[in-house]
């Protein structure tokens, strides 16, 4: 994994930005003006230009109040519309997301806790008369009386939070093979100075044991099953962890592994970084393999740009 700072912008004249520049705008000759939203973008290689309703995360926009020759702004401007990124022209592979805070979940995107996750919903799956591998399906990203409830709809939610709290004492307990995901600890440590939180179902006790078994610090700002009164895919979690840091949730980016997460993160009005083969095929904003696979750069004004390595293995 890289990891640097973004140089600092250079005057440029009428021309597409670059790749990972943090120039704001400019202008040229003819009265084009080209905007960058450097609170939340997508940038990708160098694109003809667009009209101004297609948003690429690159801005070319006609303003008349450009004056022929007044060339090289470097001024930030912060348009109020969010860059969305643009599938048809930018794969996730080559995308490039900005951001100003980040939320990120704790299994299958920090952590590696498949051996337990899948043990333990096993021997419970088997008990209920259930297919095992198909309730595996449903597990991932849910809080735990979430996935009863997807699995026995007529059973009681009562039976249900009874039941995973029993789930969550046994999960808390068994911690055997549970290990970081790949590039975690760099991760963490190059976005220690960047707003970010965790926003995981699992509840505080669970997210302390599996942290502390692959050796992550815990963010500061924790977003947990107890702060929560839905469970993923509803969005409450990501609202929450988005207000907790200051940001609105359209300045942030989601690092998800699960259906469930996923569109929980897109519900809230995130821009999406996928972990792992279980969110490579559900078109997340940018898809890794693992966290080793990520390259992450602060800018000088605390904005994070996140891309892909580009000798990393297909997800």
């Amino acid at each position: 994994m890289r990891y640097g700072r973004v140089r600092p912008a250079e005057r440029w004249r009428g021309r597409p930005v670059r790749e990972g520049s943090t120039t704001g705008c400019g202008g040229s000759a003819t009265g084009w003006r080209w905007r960058l939203d450097l609170r939340f973008c997508i940038v990708g290689k160098q694109s003809p230009v667009r009209s101004p309703d297609r948003r690429t995360g690159l801005f070319c926009l006609w303003d008349p109040r450009v004056r022929p020759g007044a060339l090289g702004s470097t001024e930030h401007h912060m348009p109020n519309t969010t860059a969305q990124p643009d599938t048809t022209t930018q794969p996730d592979t080559a995308a490039v997301l900005v951001g100003r805070a980040l939320l990120l979940d704790m299994d299958g995107t920090l952590v590696n806790s498949d051996a337990v996750v899948e043990r333990l919903w096993r021997e419970w799956a088997t008990e209920q008369g259930l297919d095992p591998d198909e309730a595996l399906k449903v597990v991932h990203g849910r809080q735990g009386w979430a996935t009863m409830a997807a699995l026995l709809p007529e059973r009681p939610m009562e039976r249900n939070h009874a039941e995973n709290a029993v789930m969550l004492a046994r999960e808390t307990a068994d911690v055997a093979g549970v290990v970081p995901i790949p590039g975690a600890p760099e991760f963490l440590a190059a976005v220690a100075r960047v707003p970010h939180a965790l926003v995981t179902s699992a509840d505080e006790a669970l997210a302390r044991a599996r942290m502390g078994a692959a050796g992550l610090p815990l963010p500061l700002v924790r977003i947990t099953a107890e702060s929560v009164g839905a469970s993923k895919p509803d969005p409450e979690g990501f609202l929450k962890g988005a207000a907790e840091l200051g940001f609105a949730p359209a300045e942030c980016v989601a690092f998800e592994d699960s259906e469930a997460g996923l569109a929980a993160a897109r519900a809230a009005g995130c821009l999406t970084v996928g972990i792992g083969p279980r969110a490579a095929g559900l078109s997340p904003d940018l898809a890794v393999p693992d966290l080793d696979a990520l390259d992450v750069a602060v800018t000088p004004d605390g904005h994070v740009r996140l891309s892909r390595r580009r000798s990393a293995a297909a997800v």
